[in-house]
């Protein structure tokens, strides 16, 4: 446990003790910390995307917290790992919300597990921010506290498909998922994307992320004639597993599909760099640089600010940069209504019209709760990576 977190924990036990021996309420609640769970799954074959998040946590917490806080409120992080394990997932829910009082909840990033927790979150009327893509978690009626600060899975989808279409010139396309509940819902929800625009999916297949050999899927694709394999998982184990199996079987087929597909931890589980070739991974503008190697203003203002201070060189920038909005968000929204309170804070994200991330421009209404731009994914050269960004793909005018 690091200095910062033992001493944010400690303040949070004084102030427990405090009120415990009759201290009155209010000045308690202006003084207590701002505790933010966080779901993580920092451990588990799914735990790229988590290690990336949590660095972004880390650092906005204590950015935050080396400047007061908020209106004087220091930042708790209550981070519990799930493994990505929904049931995991839900135990530590449940503990956050009964036992440590959370405030807000950030989290969880793999879909499995949010599609879990989601409804518990909302019976208790918990705010909740997360990235994750499954379409069906974000429903203002249903989880009203539920609010995601990245693209949903059509937002990824249109990407992918027209960058196959359109600049692949695919029309038979095999898509592979792995077998978590996110991985089965991006694959379907894929696959009737492309059957939708005409194109005809060859083969479609739901691997289990440990699967130590792909040699059979990819064979089946190869052979059913796809022009390009789509994969979503956010195991780069697997996602390494199979970029191996194309170069052995001679097959130079595209592959296209989920960010992870950039994950940095690909250069040290790829056979050879050439594995690496002809790879797209969805991206975003906020973390992309152009042919000069130029990055929008903020992105670039970030970037310096992580310096010597967060490594990029095994993560993605997008995971840094929501992990530190997501504390942002929470902590400028007891800033802005002096309230902890549910109600306070998810009325606040409700009135949010491009609120300026990191990562994205966030709006929220309380009929929308996407709040990340469509215009704003994009389609990157997996291998080019550079501070955890990537070169944007050819067809995109910078």
């Amino acid at each position: 446990m690091d200095a910062t977190r033992r001493s944010l924990l400690v303040g949070g036990t004084g102030l427990v003790g405090a009120a415990a021996l009759g201290f009155p309420r209010p000045a308690l609640a202006q003084s207590e910390p701002i505790r933010i769970g966080w779901l993580a799954a920092l451990t588990g074959p799914s735990s790229a995307p988590a290690i990336g998040f949590n660095r972004g946590v880390i650092f906005a917490a204590e950015a935050l917290n080396a400047a007061g806080g908020a209106k004087g409120r220091k930042i708790e992080i209550v981070t519990r790992d799930t493994q990505g394990d929904p049931t995991k997932a839900v135990n530590a829910t449940q503990e956050m919300i009964s036992q440590a009082k959370v405030h807000a909840i950030w989290g969880p990033t793999n879909s499995g597990e949010s599609l879990a927790v989601t409804p518990i979150m909302a019976r208790q009327k918990v705010p909740n921010v997360h990235p994750c893509v499954v379409n069906s978690l974000i429903d203002p009626k249903k989880y009203p506290n539920a609010f995601r600060i990245a693209p949903s899975n059509v937002q990824w989808d249109d990407a992918v498909r027209s960058y196959c279409a359109k600049q692949l010139g695919a029309k038979k396309v095999a898509v592979i998922g792995d077998t978590t509940g996110y991985g089965v819902t991006a694959a379907k929800d894929s696959s009737a994307g492309f059957k939708k625009d005409g194109l005809q999916v060859v083969y479609e297949a739901n691997i289990d992320a440990t699967q130590p050999d792909m040699t059979p899927d990819m064979l089946r694709a190869r052979q059913a004639g796809a022009e390009v394999v789509v994969i979503w998982s956010v195991s780069t184990g697997m996602i390494a597993r199979l970029l191996n199996t194309r170069a052995r079987m001679g097959w130079d087929v595209p592959i296209a599909g989920h960010p992870s597909l950039a994950s940095g931890d690909l250069a040290g589980l790829i056979e050879k760099p050439a594995n690496w070739e002809k790879v797209y991974a969805v991206g975003y503008r906020s973390c992309s640089y152009d042919e000069a190697g130029k990055y929008l203003p903020r992105s670039e203002e970030f970037i310096k600010s992580l310096k010597g201070k967060v490594d990029l060189n095994d993560t993605l920038l997008w995971w840094v940069a929501a992990g530190f909005d997501a504390v942002n968000l929470v902590a400028k929204a007891v800033e802005a209504t002096g309230s902890t309170s549910s109600e306070a804070i998810t009325k606040h994200w409700n009135g949010l019209d491009k609120y300026p991330g990191v990562f994205g421009e966030y709006t929220f209404s309380p009929t929308n709760h996407d709040g990340y731009p469509p215009k704003d994914v994009v389609m990157s050269l997996a291998n080019t990576g550079k501070d955890g960004s990537f070169k944007l793909a050819p067809g995109y005018n910078g």
